[in-house]
């Protein structure tokens, strides 16, 4: 699904416009994904905006275009101080990058809800996240299943710096090893949060290790780039992913993907946006609220539950 116009404030907009609250009277929530293109962020903003709805709150949403770009991050975070929002809810791109604008937010009596990935600080009021080492362990545990607990497998990472699939790959890493002595990890390579460089670096391990007979993926990009690798050099190894969207869904349908580890993005800003409007009434806010995984495959996919967890009504809430 494509965002509207309406639904992203820019960065110039924020840097030249007024707040909100002094427009509407509302109290107005900054929420700043890590990038704007995958539908997990899409997901994140109608949840956050379910929630502002219900709470009679405005949201600010704006993040930067791609999920390397720790810098345009950092620009967003700032302007939305200078702007006075009331409370800001970030997503993290670099757990150590982002500690000093999070700082300075507190500094400023600015409420701050870290969400999805953490953030090297205790400068804020609470974290609403997956349990990120927990769905890693998830995926290993499937992989083990599918290999019987023997062969030889490669991971498709995220990157360096990015806490939540750092957590995801540790996660799979520790219990292939801990729970599968006979399964190799041959390689881990990272396809830095995008589709093409993922799909270069799977090829690239596909060559390496013709022996594989699985992958892990561990986000939305590194799983599409893995699939496209796989289907690219009609490789048969099997595929846990991490993440869900429409080509990842007909993937698995195809068979090309087993099975994807799944988030709840919209359950996840929704909690957010929550959390910061509790923090701003006085009232108790959990610090640490972990978000349960979901492993998803075709003998499930079609449960009531699944699909209202992987398919939220975005055009409700984005158009």
């Amino acid at each position: 699904m494509k965002l509207t116009r309406r639904s992203i404030i820019t960065l110039p907009a924020l840097a030249a416009g007024l707040s909100s609250c002094g427009k509407t009277g509302k109290r107005t929530i900054a929420v700043i994904p890590k990038g704007r293109s995958h539908l997990f962020w899409q997901s994140v903003h109608a949840g956050a905006v379910a929630a502002a709805r219900e709470t009679n709150v405005d949201i600010a949403w704006n993040g930067p275009s791609t999920e390397a770009d720790f810098n345009g991050q950092i620009q967003v975070v700032e302007s939305m101080i200078n702007r006075h929002v009331d409370a800001i809810a970030l997503a993290p791109i670099d757990k150590k990058v982002m500690v000093s604008v999070v700082e300075r937010a507190a500094a400023q009596k600015i409420p701050v809800v870290i969400f999805d990935s953490p953030v090297d600080t205790d400068k804020f009021v609470s974290q609403v996240a997956t349990d990120n080492y927990a769905a890693g362990k998830m995926a290993a545990e499937r992989v083990g299943a599918l290999l019987k607990g023997k062969g030889k497998i490669f991971i498709v990472a995220c990157q360096v710096g990015a806490a939540s699939t750092m957590a995801r790959e540790q996660g799979f890493e520790d219990k292939i090893k801990e729970a599968f002595p006979d399964i190799k990890i041959l390689d881990k390579r990272y396809g830095m949060s995008e589709v093409a460089p993922s799909r270069t670096v799977a090829e690239n391990m596909l060559t390496a290790y013709p022996e594989a007979q699985a992958v892990f993926a561990s986000n939305e990009s590194s799983s599409v780039g893995a699939a496209l690798a796989l289907k690219a050099r009609k490789s048969t190894a099997k595929m846990v992913g991490f993440d869900f969207g429409p080509t990842l869904e007909e993937d698995m349908k195809l068979g090309v993907i087993d099975s994807l580890v799944v988030q709840h993005p919209f359950k996840m800003g929704y909690e957010s946006v929550m959390a910061a409007v509790a923090a701003l009434d006085g009232k108790p806010v959990e610090k640490i609220k972990n978000l349960a995984p979901r492993l998803v495959t075709k003998d499930n996919l079609n449960e009531p539950e699944v699909q209202a967890q992987v398919h939220p009504d975005l055009k409700k809430y984005l158009d």
